[in-house]
């Protein structure tokens, strides 16, 4: 796109697990609705997207805000500042990452509570305070008390591996019915997770706030929530007291900023859901720093060796926090010779089934 002034350019990243293809189309769709409109009317240009384009949920969502992160990124640049002075100016110094350690587990032995140790020790020993782990097995049924011993056996060990003052975040990733993620999270509460992340399917709140209401483990959905409106009936139903919001599905900064308020509102915890590349790092760690709000922001590395070539100044990320870049915009390109070098290739999506033969949730 174009500002007034002549021709700018900003980045952003859209991102939706093993529907690249769908969303790479939807961004030619939503062309339409903004082809010649002026790049510095940020919300303007959210509005045409979302408002002209029969709406949608998480592919429409993605592809609206990788947009709506390049045009902030541009009107930044064109400004000659940090994208976070846009966004009414830093309340901190850096921001907090935790590491997720499942793309470390190739290293390790996954299917084991020792591997799982060894490889949120690892993140420790590269300068990480917290971590994240999905302890049930996407193979294996997690209903049942054997179930439960598995995965509070893979809890116990990280713990005791990290310690007691490095967080430990457990993702359940939805795969629990209301009953089980209960017996769950009795089974964690010893081992002080920092927070549970989605015990149920995200498609019912009232589910996850009877989880809620049974544990002192703080629970965390938005993952797979997509406008504020998603996030309103999970925080009116008591179902959270952390949002996750994805920068880079729940249709940009401009609706981040606003489901920010929404969990202020709700004396509600900022842990932004981040398993995009260092473009949606950089937009996460500005965004971040701007939210009273913040917890801490998730970091996935280390999944291929080449991951911070795409960009010409990575994010930088010391001691378990990420440096605020001080160039304009987000602080980097990206390197297009190293993308092309790399080209998309779709990943073979998980199909996980029970021994019987029933498909699981991955």
């Amino acid at each position: 796109m174009q500002a007034d002034d002549g021709a700018l350019h900003g980045w952003g990243e859209a991102s939706l697990p093993f529907k690249t293809v769908s969303v790479e189309a939807e961004v030619h769709a939503l062309a339409d609705a903004i082809i010649g409109a002026d790049a510095f009317r940020t919300e303007h240009v959210w509005q045409l997207m979302y408002r002209h384009h029969s709406r949608g949920g998480l592919v429409t969502c993605s592809a609206i805000a990788g947009i709506d992160q390049a045009l902030w990124d541009l009107k930044a640049r064109a400004l000659g500042v940090p994208l976070y002075e846009l966004l009414g100016g830093r309340v901190r110094d850096r921001v907090r990452m935790y590491d997720h350690v499942q793309t470390l587990l190739r290293d390790f032995d996954w299917s084991s509570p020792a591997g799982f140790a060894e490889a949120a020790s690892r993140a420790i020993a590269d300068g990480f305070d917290a971590v994240k782990i999905y302890p049930i097995p996407s193979h294996a049924r997690p209903e049942g008390p054997g179930a439960v011993r598995r995965a509070a056996a893979v809890v116990a060990a990280v713990r005791e591996a990290v310690g007691a003052d490095v967080d430990v975040i457990v993702d359940l990733h939805g795969r629990t019915d209301p009953a089980t993620a209960i017996r769950h999270a009795q089974a964690l509460e010893p081992y002080e997770p920092l927070f549970l992340e989605e015990p149920c399917r995200p498609e019912s709140v009232e589910a996850i706030a009877r989880v809620a209401r049974s544990t002192s483990i703080p629970i965390a959905v938005g993952e797979r929530l997509s406008t504020r409106w998603d996030f309103a009936r999970a925080l009116d139903a008591g179902a959270c007291t952390v949002v996750q919001p994805d920068l880079s599905y729940c249709a940009g900064i401009s609706e981040f900023r606003r489901i920010a308020d929404l969990a202020e509102l709700h004396a509600a915890a900022v842990a932004p859901h981040n398993s995009g590349g260092p473009v949606a790092t950089l937009h996460n760690i500005h965004a971040a720093c701007t939210l009273p709000d913040l917890l801490l922001v998730e970091q996935v590395r280390l999944d291929v060796p080449w991951r911070d070539e795409v960009v010409t100044a990575p994010p930088q990320i010391c001691g378990g926090y990420a440096e605020l870049p001080a160039a304009p915009g987000i602080g980097a390109d990206v390197d297009e010779a190293v993308c092309r070098a790399h080209p998309h290739t779709q990943r073979p999506r998980p199909r996980p089934f029970s021994s019987d033969g029933s498909p699981l949730d991955e």
